[in-house]
């Protein structure tokens, strides 16, 4: 991967939505050139797909929680637990981490009444779970804005 590459990734987390045209233009390239570059960025998994990024609040998901889980250390238990987690559309991110906590998640609901019938009715009911710790998200400070793809 060259700098032009990287220029790319960083015109491309800033914009998904650039024609090549533009792209092109502002790392320095013709289209065509740009366009097979592109191409091998996605072909080689580098550029992992492109989505629209939300307002939580116009969706009726602006209360975010941070979740930290404790599960039996066991290993059916924990893909138990892994796979449950796939089927709560409100888990909005979930990473299993050494140590402990064994889970990070982070939810986004409507309000402190959807949390609640989550926690009661999902979270506790996972496989395996024996603690949940919930973190109440007070401001985001920082947006998740992409990767440094710096050399």
């Amino acid at each position: 991967m060259d700098e032009i590459d990287r220029d790319i990734l960083r015109e491309l987390q800033n914009d998904g939505r650039l024609s090549n045209q533009e792209l092109a233009q502002r790392v320095g390239l013709t289209p065509s050139p740009c366009m097979r570059r592109v191409r091998q960025l996605e072909q080689d998994g580098v550029i992992q797909g492109y989505r629209a990024v939300i307002d939580p609040e116009a969706v009726g998901r602006s209360f975010e929680v941070l979740v930290s889980i404790e599960v039996k250390r066991d290993r059916a238990v924990v893909e138990a637990f892994e796979a449950g987690l796939q089927d709560i559309p409100d888990v909005i991110e979930a990473y299993r981490l050494f140590g402990s906590p064994g889970c990070l998640l982070r939810i986004a609901v409507a309000d402190l009444r959807a949390y609640e019938r989550l926690w009661i009715e999902k979270l506790t009911a996972l496989s395996g779970v024996t603690e949940v710790n919930s973190q109440i998200i007070m401001k985001r400070i920082k947006e998740p804005r992409g990767l440094p793809v710096d050399g």
